[in-house]
Order: C-alpha cells, then sequence, then structure tokens
C-alpha cells in the first residue's frame, strides 16, 4: 500500500536559507530511490521559516530504506542544527 508522508520543519531563525537548500538536495537522491514515487519540499509563503516535504512512497519498508541512506543521515544531521523544533514526520495512507 503506497504510503505518503509529510514532514514538517521550522527554521531557526537566519536558517531559512540553509534549511531550504538542505531540503532541495534531498530531492533528487531520494527521488533516485526505488521506493520513491515523489519528494517535494514546499514553503510556506507566510512564513519562510516553515516547510514542509511531501513524499510519496511505495510503502513502509521504502520508507524504512530511505531513512537508512547516507543522504538522510546528512540532512538529519544538518536538520539537528539548524531546527527551531523538532522535526515532525506524518505518514499517511489513503482513507477508505
Amino acid at each position: 500500500m503506497p504510503l505518503t508522508v509529510i514532514a514538517e520543519c521550522v527554521a531557526s531563525p537566519g536558517q531559512e536559507d540553509r534549511l531550504r537548500t538542505a531540503l532541495e538536495a534531498m530531492i533528487e537522491p531520494s527521488l533516485d530511490e526505488p521506493g520513491c514515487l515523489a519528494y517535494r519540499p514546499y514553503t510556506d509563503p507566510n512564513d519562510a521559516a516553515r516547510m514542509v516535504i511531501v513524499e510519496e512512497w511505495t510503502g513502509p519498508q521504502a520508507l524504512e530504506e530511505h531513512f537508512a541512506t547516507d543522504h538522510f543521515r546528512h540532512v538529519e544531521r544538518v536538520l539537528a542544527r539548524i531546527l527551531a523544533e523538532p522535526l515532525v514526520v506524518r505518514r499517511l495512507v489513503e482513507a477508505g
């Protein structure tokens, strides 16, 4: 069953550009993963510090494999230094 993920990030003051750059750097390597169907970051137009990533995966196993990749582990370390609050990851499946 496909899995949709919404990851929510809030940059610390002055770290907005670094957050955007870090998330944009994740697009290509994530889309290259066999289980990734979509991976797209968005910025809140009313608050540049807030970004979300909307991802689609073939299933939970593909997401777990994503979490083990070098590019994810790298961005996780970057986010630990630049986020104002912990990353929130929501896993969703189609209703009904």
